[in-house]
C-alpha cells in the first residue's frame, strides 16, 4: 500500500478527531443545563470517533511492516483517544461496569448505550459514504467486502478469549483508577495493543458490542446468534463478572 494512501487515512481520522472535539466543546457550552440531551451527545460525539477512526484502522491491517504498523496506530490511536475523550466510556460494557460500581442510575445507563449503538450505526454510514468516494487506496473495494469473518476460531472459543478479554480490561480499568491520568492513558492503550496483538487474528479482539457492531454489521446480519453471543454477551458477561469479584469477593478477602 503506497505511503500517500496511508497519509490520507491519517488526515481523515485527524479531522474525525478536531471535528468531534468541536462537537463535544459546543454540546458542553450550549447544552449544559439540558443534561440528559448533553450526555446522549457526548456518549454519541465520543463513541462517534472511536468507531469511525477503527474502522478507518481497519483498513490499514495489511500495510508493512505486519503486524508492527498496525498495532502502533492502534497504541497511538488509543492514546489520543484517551486524551480527547474524557469523561466518556464509549463502551456498552464500561457503562455496566460504571452502573454496578459508581451508582449511575438504570435510565441514565440505558442513555449512554442507546447513544453508544445510535453513534456505532451512525459511523459505519459516515465511513461507507467516505469509501464510496475512494479518495484513498485503501478505500479501493471496502464497500465490496460484504462480512469480513473476524471469527477464525470456533464460536466457543471466540467466546471465552472476547470473554477473558473483557475481564483482564474491566479489571484494569478498574485497578488504574488511582494512577496519574497521563500515565494511565498509557496503561490502557498498551493493554490495548497487547490484546489486540495476542487475539487480533482470532476474534479481532474487540471487546466493545457497540465497535463490534459498526465493524461487522454485515456479519451480525448473517449469523446474528453467533455475533451476537461473542461480540455482544461475552464481554457483556465479563464486564458482570468483575463487578461481581470487584465488589463482592475481594473487599471480603482483603
Amino acid at each position: 500500500m503506497a505511503v500517500g494512501g496511508v497519509g490520507t487515512s491519517l488526515l481523515l481520522m485527524a479531522g474525525i478527531m478536531v471535528t468531534v472535539g468541536l462537537c463535544r466543546r459546543l454540546t458542553r457550552r450550549r447544552l449544559r443545563s439540558h443534561q440528559r440531551l448533553c450526555t446522549f451527545l457526548l456518549e454519541m460525539f465520543s463513541t462517534f470517533q472511536i468507531c469511525a477512526c477503527t474502522n478507518e484502522l481497519s483498513l490499514l491491517g495489511n500495510v508493512e511492516p505486519k503486524p508492527h504498523t498496525a498495532l502502533t496506530l492502534t497504541y497511538g490511536f488509543t492514546i489520543l483517544h484517551g486524551l480527547t475523550l474524557t469523561g466518556s466510556t464509549c463502551n456498552p460494557c464500561g457503562t455496566l461496569q460504571a452502573m454496578w460500581g459508581s451508582g449511575i442510575s438504570v435510565k441514565m445507563s440505558g442513555l449512554k448505550i442507546t447513544a453508544q449503538f445510535v453513534a456505532a450505526v451512525l459511523a459505519r454510514a459516515f465511513m461507507h459514504f467516505i469509501w464510496s468516494l475512494e479518495m484513498a487506496e485503501p478505500h479501493f473495494g471496502a464497500l465490496s467486502q460484504g462480512c469480513s469473518n473476524p471469527m477464525q476460531t470456533t464460536e466457543v472459543q471466540a467466546f471465552c478469549i472476547e470473554l477473558l478479554f473483557s475481564v483482564v480490561f474491566q479489571l484494569t480499568i478498574l485497578r488504574v483508577e488511582s494512577v496519574n491520568p497521563k500515565y494511565r492513558v498509557h496503561l490502557i492503550a498498551l493493554l490495548i495493543t497487547m490484546l489486540v496483538y495476542a487475539g487480533g487474528n482470532l476474534t479481532g479482539a474487540i471487546f466493545n458490542p457497540a465497535l463490534a457492531f459498526s465493524l461487522h454489521a454485515n456479519c451480525f446480519y448473517d449469523k446474528f446468534l453467533s455475533y451476537s453471543l461473542v461480540y455482544w454477551i461475552a464481554p457483556s458477561l465479563g464486564t458482570v463478572l468483575v463487578a461481581f469479584i470487584w465488589d463482592e469477593i475481594l473487599p471480603r478477602i482483603s
